[in-house]
């Protein structure tokens, strides 16, 4: 593969729902332009692009790969990114390094969430977007009903470019609206390279369409506007000229169909690419900020000072370090040696490659736009910038999601114990949407995920790659415990065993204290009845008592203490002496306060479609959630509830069951509430078991 400029570049990210078949379209271009020999499937181990052992066995994409595609003296850097909801941090970091979508959307059902999901994010980012509708080979499929349900979801910016041509219930042809021209792929017209009239009985389809493309395309230029409200027809110069505006600004959205298992409509749909999606260098400028937070404007152009930005980090167990990068200005060389601009620290660049796939071939530099790997970095993780020594800037970090689904992981063996720190730690590199938190309080590691099948995937490559095999189960809630009465407790502590004794007489009142969580330690004594020195004795012997409280175990809340009166012994009180009568006080006062259990309450944020808010309501009053406010959002809905964290443990798992993967939610902790009755018990009762 020769080196492309950023004039010859194309980043385009394919999008979609799970199943679409976007990796299907990438393997078939490959096959098309003889980069590979065979068409490959996931399924069957065979493909070049999803070649991991678990892509293999669930039959799905879980990491964003990078397909380059030679077309018409370009490069297309196709950057194929998962469907599957719980690998979002794969497909945030594809999204981030595409300037243009593909979206890939299954005939049977275009309105799959993952479609819809896609062309709003493809929008919000003002991203020129095009559709493929695929799987029209199989039964039951049309064109035209998949196309009428994108058009009334989307609006009329979705326009076909090209319409199939179907005879007997078979798609044996298309028709490029644009060029009036038809195209056939099957039957005795069969001939890829040779242009046909279109069928007599799509003209007036044909017409309806191209009508359409020339309202879109007058709307973006005042010059066409004018021809076109004279009633003046395009030229096929002014047409795509105007197309390839509509299609930059977002006005104009392609329509392209075909088969990608028959590779039907490949050829076209890769053309359309070239023609109407911009090259990087076209974006013209980008900005960046330097280290003292100024912004500056880079050109998107070899001449321009070197950026390039780590949008996918890889711990190889035999390689080491792998770095995704996509060079935003400049040029990037092997053997050359950057600056991370994150944090100052010179990087020696080794040999890059370009990837395709699983397959790596050296390259000597990377050129502006383009994508290629170096290994072995040392201080670069993802989001950080390379640059020139002395000209440094950073490029704007790629955001992921917060990681919401949380498990505790412990290892089965002591074998396992040792090895899976080492493990978290290289995968928290790797992926960005994975978390891990040490829970001093409830003694756990808790690993953090965006659902269920993410976290499987961890551990999965715990057990494969770092021989590490742990169980998850879910994490303990803090509950606390706190007291509803004023009452005085005594501690009196005694022991003779011959010589030196052991003496501590104390009464410390107990009182609530909503004010402040830790316990509060003061003191009324009168007339030296407990000596100062012993003072702090009192007070640790109660404060480790408050760690963990009589009903369950959880920590007291809450709680003033005060030291009212006690009794000494010249020879025989100690500071233990005191410690431990001061324990007896806490027993004798938990008799008499009537201790409760609190649990946290959490203040969640949902973001809905309107047509879920009802489902999501009730869920939440089955929760035992209160709704705070609701306020409406393009569409969506933005729900305000406060949630008991107990109910809340795999909510990222359920909510996106109700909503087909609509909807969205951030959780922050608001207080602690005593804990009803009936679930009182219950909690305790488990405890005592334990």
């Amino acid at each position: 593969m020769r080196d492309y400029l950023s004039s010859e570049v194309r980043n385009v990210c394919v999008i979609g729902h799970s199943g679409a078949g976007k990796t299907s379209v990438l393997e078939s271009m490959l096959y098309y332009t003889k980069a590979t020999d065979r068409f490959g499937k996931t399924s069957e181990g065979s493909s070049m692009i999803d070649f991991d052992a678990e892509e293999i066995r669930r039959g799905i994409s879980v990491y964003t790969s990078i397909v380059p595609i030679e077309w018409e003296d370009c490069k297309i850097n196709f950057i194929d990114t998962p469907g599957y909801l719980d690998f979002v941090g794969e497909k945030q970091a594809g999204f981030a390094v595409g300037d243009s979508c593909l979206i890939v959307a299954n005939a049977k059902d275009v309105l799959e969430s993952g479609t819809r999901l896609a062309y709003k994010q493809a929008i919000a980012a003002k991203k020129p977007t095009i559709f493929f509708i695929n799987k029209l080979d199989e039964e039951n499929t049309s064109f035209q009903e998949a196309y009428d349900k994108l058009h009334e979801a989307f609006g009329k910016s979705i326009i076909p470019f090209e319409v199939p041509i179907v005879e007997n219930g078979e798609c044996v042809g298309s028709v490029n609206i644009i060029r009036n021209k038809a195209w056939y792929y099957k039957g005795p017209k069969a001939d890829g390279d040779k242009p046909h009239p279109v069928p007599e009985d799509m003209q007036e389809e044909v017409n309806l369409y191209k009508d359409q493309i020339a309202e879109a395309v007058a709307m973006g230029d005042d010059d066409l506007m004018e021809k076109f409200f004279s009633g003046e027809e395009f030229t096929d110069a002014e047409l795509t000229r105007g197309v390839r505006i509509g299609v930059r600004n977002g006005e104009i959205c392609p329509v392209y169909s075909g088969s990608a298992t028959q590779s039907i409509g490949i050829q076209r749909l890769m053309d359309l690419i070239v023609t109407y999606f911009p090259t990087y260098s076209e974006k013209g400028m980008y900005t960046a900020t330097s280290p003292n937070d100024v912004k500056v404007e880079l050109m998107t152009s070899e001449k321009e000072v070197l950026t390039a930005q780590v949008f996918k980090t890889i711990i190889d167990p035999f390689v080491g370090r792998i770095s995704y990068v996509k060079v935003l200005s400049g040029v990037l060389s092997s053997d050359s040696v950057v600056s991370n601009a994150n944090n100052g620290k010179p990087e020696k660049v080794g040999t890059i490659f370009i990837i395709k796939g699983k397959h790596q071939t050296a390259a000597g530099k990377l050129f502006t736009g383009d994508i290629g790997a170096i290994q072995k970095l040392q201080y670069t993780k993802t989001n950080d910038t390379l640059c020139e020594k002395g000209k440094l800037v950073m490029a704007d970090p790629i955001v992921f999601d917060e990681p919401m689904y949380g498990q505790a992981v412990l290892p089965k063996s002591k074998n396992d114990e040792d090895k899976l720190s080492n493990g978290l730690a290289r995968l928290q590199e790797e992926d960005p949407t994975f978390k891990v938190i040490n829970n001093a309080e409830t003694k756990e590691t808790v690993i953090y995920g965006i659902g269920d099948q993410h976290l499987d995937i961890i551990v999965n490559k715990l057990k494969n790659k770092y021989k590490t095999e742990v169980t998850l189960s879910n994490p303990k809630v803090m509950y606390r415990e706190t007291i509803t009465k004023t009452a005085v407790g005594e501690g009196r502590h005694k022991k003779q065993s011959g010589g030196h004794g052991q003496f501590g007489h104390v009464f410390v009142e107990f009182t609530p204290n909503p004010d402040e969580e830790e316990m509060v330690f003061a003191e009324k004594v009168f007339g030296g009845a407990v000596p100062k020195q012993y003072f702090p004795a009192v007070e640790n012997g109660l404060r480790e008592c408050c760690n963990e409280g009589t009903l369950a175990g959880y920590k007291m809340v809450n709680v003033k203490t005060t030291l009212l009166d006690g009794k000494y012994h010249d020879v025989d009180s100690s500071e233990m002496a005191f410690k431990l009568a001061a324990r007896l006080a806490f027993k004798d006062a938990m008799t008499k306060v009537k201790p409760i259990l609190l649990e946290p309450i959490m203040n969640v944020t949902i973001k809905v479609p309107d047509e879920y808010t009802g489902t999501v309501i009730g869920d939440l009053n089955k929760r035992r959630g209160a709704i705070m406010g609701m306020t409406p959002d393009e569409g969506d809905q933005i729900i305000e509830a406060q949630v008991p964290m107990s109910q809340m443990a795999k909510y990222s798992v359920e909510l996106r069951s109700m909503t087909q993967g609509l909807g969205t939610y951030t959780m922050s902790m608001d207080r602690y509430d005593p804990v009803p009755e009936p679930f009182a018990s219950r909690i305790i009762q488990e405890h005592n078991k334990d």
